[in-house]
């Protein structure tokens, strides 16, 4: 008789409690995976924060297998910083071999072989953006204007899109920059909008000449700090460095061709970058006076004024009135600096008894009451009428704009603020209570003067990082806030007092991170989002 019969259990056996054990290990399995369903993805308190996250098959038959999961993306690191992100989880975006470069409009066909060619991807001529692909695209409903730009990430592939081709353009430095340092682009979407509508760069390359590969290599690196001016002062006392057809004589050598100042302009277009030229008077012209002697301003005892022309004779203005008309046509660009600045005469304690001259054709001209000022303002608005038009709009130094008197400055004459060093100079918010918009030069922070003359010390970029914005105009205070969309932006300048104290290579090292923290706070003239560390190292990866 079996046990069975008898109505009792048979004892399991080892292959029994085997059978067991499996249901048992299958049971906390599916009850394992269950619970990944219900914590990944989308949910922040299931975040396990480390990107992505490998499925697991189960032991369990039939259990379904969870799909990779995405920790939320950050804000991507760029110089200048972004001034909006939209994380979101994904994989981003990264170039791959089969990866190209499109362009949904005719009008950023440059933008697109530029990009291409940078990152080495395939640039597409036809056809629709794929998976793996960049696209760029012009959108009216980008907001922030025409230099703002969207930068999207989704399904593998990036859509750049603004409401013009400069923002589209600022968009691909944006990628560029953050392959370059990372290796691709997180997931989300980008909103970015500058503070300021000027971010410029000045070169000196009358007191030293730098080589026009120099020139164009500097304008690459601002393009990719998406700063937006190059200023360029070609004439001074020492040199006039760029050839002129009306008036060769006073050219210097060695001096840029119009050939290659023609390339540089192109290539700063290509890059959305204005060249803004200056031929600073009536002071600061000694080259031109090399060749014309005879217009040279005299003091009472009949000494020569260093670089300064009499503003009395009409010579000297017809003369620079040539100048400034045939490089009008060179430099078709939006903007014009007049320079204006430290006219000698003006220096003098008293102008009109120093300078009897001035003095006699100022009453002449204004009346009894008439001053060298008056003479001084009247040169200044007559040069802006040779280089106004087209929608041109025009600059001077700050030093150049006078008080009272019978004659006043144009109204529509910008002032370009550098000197906190001088005492008696007008204070930045008198210009801007005046309605004036302004530049921000400050030389306590922004004047890179070779050899340190005078009391400049080279600036770092540490310091214009943690203590500059646009609004610190002259030394080291701020303007009230009111007067915040009156400032345009500014400009980092490099002058070459002591030409020979630097290389350009020197130049081009010093100047590096000065230029990046500028670039920073011209775009976003918050506090920045990285410390000074981490600025200092993105910026070398960048390189």
């Amino acid at each position: 008789m079996s046990h069975a019969a008898n109505g009792r259990s048979s004892p399991r056996g080892p292959g029994d409690r085997r059978k067991l054990l499996w249901i048992l290990v299958a049971l906390v399995a599916a009850t394992a995976v269950a619970l990944v369903f219900s914590l990944w993805p989308g949910d922040e308190d299931g975040d396990r924060g480390g990107g992505e996250a490998s499925g697991a098959d189960t032991a369990a038959a039939g259990t379904p297998t969870p799909e990779r999961s995405y920790a939320l993306s950050k804000r991507p690191r760029v110089i200048p910083a972004v001034s909006g992100f939209e994380a979101a989880r994904g994989p981003g975006w990264k170039p791959g071999k089969d990866a190209k470069v499109v362009a949904e409009d005719d009008a950023l066909d440059d933008e697109a072989a530029l990009l291409a060619s940078e990152l080495k991807l395939d640039r597409a001529t036809d056809g629709d953006a794929g998976p793996g692909d960049v696209e760029l695209a012009l959108d009216e409903g980008v907001k922030g204007g025409g230099e703002a730009y969207t930068l999207k990430t989704e399904g593998g592939k990036v859509r750049i899109t603004g409401s013009r081709d400069t923002g589209v353009f600022y968009g691909t430095r944006t990628l560029k920059q953050l392959v370059r340092t990372g290796g691709g682009v997180p997931e989300g979407e980008v909103h970015d909008v500058p503070a300021k509508p000027r971010r410029g760069f000045m070169l000196d390359i009358a007191r030293k000449n730098f080589t026009a590969d120099w020139i164009e290599q500097r304008i690459r690196e601002m393009g990719d700090l998406k700063l937006n001016e190059f200023g360029l002062h070609f004439s001074d006392d020492q040199a006039f460095r760029i050839a002129s057809d009306s008036h060769p004589e006073v050219v210097s050598e060695p001096h840029l061709t119009k050939a290659q100042v023609r390339r540089i302009i192109k290539l700063a277009a290509s890059r959305h970058i204005t060249v803004v030229p200056e031929i600073d008077s009536p002071g600061h012209l000694g080259a031109v006076l090399k060749a014309h002697p005879q217009l040279q301003l005299r003091s009472g005892s009949g000494s020569p004024v260093q670089g300064t022309v009499d503003i009395a004779n009409p010579a000297a203005g017809k003369l620079v009135d040539e100048l400034l008309k045939e490089y009008a046509e060179l430099f078709k660009g939006s903007d014009w600096h007049l320079g204006a600045d430290e006219y000698l005469a003006l220096m003098s304690a008293d102008p009109e008894g120093s300078y009897p001259g001035l003095a006699a054709a100022a009453r002449k001209k204004y009346g009894p009451n008439g001053r060298v000022q008056d003479l001084a303002t009247g040169w200044l608005n007559d040069r802006a009428k040779a280089v106004r038009g087209d929608g041109r709009e025009l600059r001077a130094w700050n030093d150049g704009f006078f008080t009272g008197g019978a004659v006043r400055p144009a109204k529509d004459l910008q002032v370009a603020y550098w000197t906190g060093k001088e005492s008696g100079k007008r204070e930045p918010a008198e210009f801007l209570a005046e309605g004036r918009k302004v530049l921000n030069y400050n030389d306590e922070y922004l004047y890179y003067v070779l050899g340190q003359p005078n009391q400049f010390v080279y600036p770092t970029g540490e310091r214009i990082y943690k203590e500059w914005t646009p609004r610190v105009i002259r030394g080291t205070g701020s303007v009230p806030a009111k007067y915040d969309s009156q400032i345009l932006g500014g400009s980092f300048a490099v002058w070459c007092d002591l030409a020979d104290s630097q290389t350009q290579d020197q130049v081009a090292a010093g100047i590096r991170l000065p230029l990046a923290a500028v670039a920073q706070k011209l775009w976003d003239a918050g506090e920045p989002p990285l410390s000074w560390g981490e600025f200092k190292a993105l910026a070398a990866k960048a390189d």
